[in-house]
């Protein structure tokens, strides 16, 4: 799994956040969520600043723990 993906499932599952929620947010489908999270894709350098603007939004703390998981501290 990508470094991004195991931040975003960590961030998703520690903050109670769906997929749908953030594909929602992101205005994009689900399914492009579903595939970060396991192994099937992994999000470019675009969708990395989508992921965080768009938690950013839903919660800033899920933000702030995306970022550090996922840039470091």
């Amino acid at each position: 799994m990508s470094k991004a993906g195991i931040a975003l499932k960590q961030v998703l599952e520690t903050h109670q956040i769906t997929q749908y929620n953030l594909a929602q947010e992101m205005g994009i489908s689900r399914s492009n969520i579903h595939r970060w999270i396991n192994e099937v894709g992994d999000p470019v350098g675009d969708s990395i600043l989508a992921i965080r603007d768009a938690l950013e939004r839903i919660n800033p703390a899920a933000a702030k723990d995306f970022k550090d998981l996922y840039w470091g501290q």
